[in-house]
């Protein structure tokens, strides 16, 4: 039986940072809107109450019953979890008289068991403009910061288990000792045993597979991603042949791509059917010069030609699909009666006529839980750990009209580039890194030669998550090195320039 705790969502940017910092613990934690019924049962061990953009004291603020929490398992409330805990009970929430947004000094002021083994002074970061001005009764001060007076506290007596309030975010980096905290709150108040780990998940998940699938045929989109991947191992691992995969060479893959990620299925003993269908793409990206108009027609000729091998698999029962769990959660309204949740991401939308039902393992885990998976259940290093790539693939870093001669000299460039980035030691320091192929040309002089061809932009970044991102500081020689090594290899290729702007304002990708 795996142990869980919830985080009941309040709309804070850093609700996925818990729900990461509980999972590194080794236990099982889910993300639900605060309006939904929470499923009480014996693996739920506790419930964290998230940060909010709102205010306690604002009309229509997020509300639930924390006494009624508490009285089945403990409670720890983060920043308006802590405030939203104090005004309830009957204490005073208002205005800070100075609002505190950054990193603050947090000082313990009694001794408690979430506070075991943390420094009794630490860096915190506090995100908030209301304060605790007045704890309730029955609640007591457990530590405070320079102008904040209530930066901790607890409550006990209150209801059947202990509620705990923090003013600021334990879950982000720069609190410190954030991740010491949360972990006594884990282990030393809930009991939790630390027991979901990347085989423990294996394990549960094909079973599970097994139950739901039987002998039911599945048919899935494979892109030779890491998502897709994992969750067609695992699929596979449940129900062997019955797993229909289709690869779609699109026409813009990066440079032998098809061959490398058909041949990677092969050896994990996968059932996958390659379809070379780059003449049907570049037929319907033939004249189309703006970004989105390029992403609807690889999208749509994908539903196309997914759709017209899929119903050549006859018995075909599901679709599967390699949903992660942040698709889940940021589709999920916090207000509002219902919870939307996005279907087909991965394959673009189906056609309705295929009317199959879903089977997605990998709902429940992040990118970096998919990827101990994918190390657990055997999976290549090189497919694992490969940087992001575009769903549109090269046809977004091809500015203007998509032409097979532009395509291959996109791909030869950008694989140099790769290659350079593995051989200095560096494609595992960036984030993300690809070619560009700008829409102009220039003049260059080769030998006695004048020549008049492309410009590319090699693009490489720095990042956790992609939604911020700063531009890899790659060594000059290394640039200078991959300059030449794609001017002189690649014909039609004449200058090579390198793009130095972060996200924001700029995009990782240029279109």
């Amino acid at each position: 039986m795996t142990e869980k705790i919830l985080i009941l969502d309040f709309g804070s940017q850093y609700t996925q940072l818990i729900a990461r910092v509980v999972r590194e613990a080794n236990v099982y934690c889910e993300i639900i809107p605060f309006q939904k019924e929470i499923p009480y049962d014996a693996k739920l061990k506790a419930v964290i109450l998230s940060g909010s953009p709102f205010s306690v004291n604002e009309e229509g603020a997020p509300m639930v019953d924390i006494k009624a929490i508490a009285d089945k398992v403990p409670v720890l409330g983060v920043c308006y979890g802590a405030q939203l805990t104090a005004k309830i009970f009957a204490g005073i929430v208002d205005k800070s008289h100075k609002r505190e947004y950054g990193r603050a000094n947090f000082t313990i002021t009694k001794k408690d068991e979430i506070f075991e083994n943390v420094q009794s002074s630490s860096q915190v970061w506090m995100s908030h403009s209301d304060t605790v001005k007045k704890l309730p009764d029955g609640f007591e001060l457990l530590g405070t910061t320079e102008s904040i007076p209530v930066a901790a506290f607890k409550g006990t007596g209150i209801a059947a288990h202990p509620i705990y309030g923090l003013q600021f975010h334990p879950e982000v980096y720069h609190s410190a000792e954030g991740k010491k905290i949360i972990l006594n709150f884990l282990t030393r108040i809930c009991g939790c045993k630390q027991d979901w780990t990347s085989a423990h998940f294996i394990t549960d998940t094909v079973a599970a597979l097994k139950e739901k699938l039987g002998d039911s045929k599945v048919v899935m989109g494979l892109s030779g991603g890491v998502d897709s991947t994992v969750a067609a191992t695992l699929i596979h691992k449940a129900i062997g042949k019955n797993l229909y995969g289709i690869f779609v060479d699109n026409g813009v893959l990066r440079k032998n791509e098809f061959a490398e990620v058909l041949d990677i299925y092969k050896q994990l003993g996968l059932n996958v059917k390659g379809v070379d269908a780059r003449e049907h793409f570049y037929a319907k990206l033939a004249g189309k010069v703006l970004p989105e108009d390029k992403r609807k027609a690889i999208g749509s000729g994908f539903i196309e030609i997914f759709d017209r091998e899929a119903h050549e698999i006859p018995g075909i029962d599901y679709l599967g699909q390699g949903t992660i769990y942040p698709d889940v959660i940021e589709s999920a309204a916090v207000h509002g009666p219902s919870v939307t949740i996005k279907s087909h991401h991965n394959v673009g939308g189906l056609p309705e006529t295929m009317k199959l039902k879903l089977v997605e393992p990998l709902r429940s885990l992040f990118k970096d839980e998919v990827r101990k998976i994918g190390a657990e259940l055997g999976i290549p290093s090189q497919m694992l750990n490969r940087h992001p790539f575009p769903g549109p693939g090269l046809g977004i870093r091809i500015l203007g009209e998509i032409t097979a001669e532009k395509v291959r000299l996109l791909q030869d460039a950008d694989a140099i580039f790769t290659e350079c980035l593995k051989k200095f030691e560096l494609y595992d320091k960036v984030w993300q890194a690809g070619t560009i192929l700008l829409p102009v040309k220039s003049v260059g002089v080769m030998g006695d030669e004048r020549t008049y061809e492309f410009t590319v932009a090699l693009r490489a970044v720095t990042s956790v998550d992609g939604m911020t991102a700063d531009w890899a500081h790659l060594p000059y020689d290394f640039l200078a090195h991959v300059s030449n090594e794609i001017i002189n290899n690649v014909r039609g290729i004449n200058r090579v320039v390198y793009d130095i702007s972060s996200k924001p304002p700029a995009t990782i990708e240029w279109e």
